[in-house]
């Protein structure tokens, strides 16, 4: 069976490739599009994320955009032609360049150890320059295609880090209502998509932590595809959530098929927390998810794998009981661990527990409560 898959895969990637090729050759294509992720690293490693792809037109949101105007930007970014085989040019800022080529979905990916770095921008993020240098030989060479990309970088003095799923965490989805999370994923924008109550003030509090400083370092860790990269990138900035790298997932023919969905689910969440906790071993974090999914499971087992490096756990609950009896088991089973999660029914319950051990400060609770009340008003109708 997965021969199979993966020979539909090819035969699939060969057809995309075809028609790209014929309409680049009619002049049908385009423009090409350099995407560049937020991604992270040390002073000693740069971890640096994008893909090249047609742009499609997908222009920013706006609070006017009709549903069908949604709809179809949300068919454009799942619709689009991946551009393999062109040389890129990496340039962290220390006068050295890099070369890497785009792989068949047109990603690339490269790990760099600068000599130098930049000045930070906002504490945190490092630019990198990366540049088209030679597109396919089928495709017009646009002039001086280059998008800036930066990487976090939390400073020695950052108290802990953060790690935070984003659907049903952050950003209203409702994934156990199909329904309405048909609605909510297709037809609304950054701009109409809505965030859960007081989460971005209670995310703000925890980046400030205690030493005032703003530099603790957020990281989302979510299962959605890398074609919602724009989509999600938009809501944190416009609902003045600490931006973060988005540790998204490829979606392609061959890793949808040949994995079930929860176990594809667990195993990209796992994979990508793996890799902070071991690139920051001297950072403790604090992990946020929700009851909707394998988030208790997914961070009991990373409690176990780094023991003493979880300072908490909140999950909150989206009022399905048996997924909260799930949860309370799990709290249950890793209080041996002297690590608390916590299901909690709003960001002000999971604030106050923070504040209690030493996480944020008391003060900046009532705030939490004005923009939880704020959002509140905000909410749409239940369908």
């Amino acid at each position: 069976m997965p021969s199979f898959l993966h020979k539909l895969s090819s035969l699939a990637e060969r057809a995309d490739d075809l028609v790209t090729n014929t309409r680049a050759r009619l002049g049908l294509l385009h423009p090409l599009q350099l995407v560049t992720y937020r991604s992270y690293g040390t002073a000693g490693r740069l971890y640096v994320k994008g893909r090249l792809l047609t742009d499609k037109g997908i222009g920013e949101p706006g609070e006017g955009d009709s549903r069908w105007q949604n709809l179809l930007n949300m068919y454009r970014r799942f619709e689009s032609n991946e551009i393999p085989g062109a040389e890129l040019i990496i340039r962290p800022g220390d006068g050295s360049e890099h070369n890497v080529t785009t792989d068949e979905e047109g990603y690339f990916t490269l790990n760099i150890e600068p000599k130098s770095l930049p000045a930070p921008i906002d504490f945190l993020w490092y630019p990198v320059e990366v540049e088209l240098k030679k597109a396919p030989q089928h495709l017009q060479m646009p002039t001086d295609l280059k998008e800036p990309a930066h990487v976090l970088i939390p400073p020695l003095d950052a108290e802990y880090g953060i790690i935070s799923d984003l659907d049903d965490t952050v950003i209203q989805t409702s994934a156990t209502n199909l329904l309405r999370m048909a609605r909510t994923v297709l037809v609304r924008n950054a701009h109409s998509r809505l965030p859960f109550e007081g989460v971005a003030e209670f995310y703000r509090a925890l980046q400030l932590g205690r030493n005032g400083k703003r530099n603790n370092p957020f990281f989302y860790v979510s299962s959605s595809p890398w074609n919602l990269y724009d989509l999600l990138d938009d809501f944190l900035e416009l609902n003045d959530v600490p931006p973060g790298p988005l540790l998204l997932r490829d979606m392609s023919l061959t890793r949808k098929v040949t994995k079930p969905e929860a176990s594809a689910h667990h195993g990209h969440k796992l994979h990508e927390i793996d890799n902070l906790l071991l690139t920051y071993p001297e950072l403790p974090f604090v992990l946020i998810g929700d009851s909707g999914q394998e988030d208790a499971n997914i961070y009991r087992e990373v409690v176990r794998r780094y023991p003493g490096r979880i300072l908490a756990i909140y999950i909150r609950d989206v009022q399905h009981p048996g997924r909260a009896v799930l949860v309370e088991r799990v709290a249950e089973d890793i209080r041996q661990d002297k690590v608390e999660m916590l299901l909690v029914k709003d960001t002000v319950q999971a604030a106050e527990h923070a504040a209690k051990i030493g996480l944020l400060y008391t003060e900046a609770i009532p705030a939490i409560e004005v923009e939880k009340e704020k959002d509140q008003t905000a909410a749409e109708p239940t369908l």
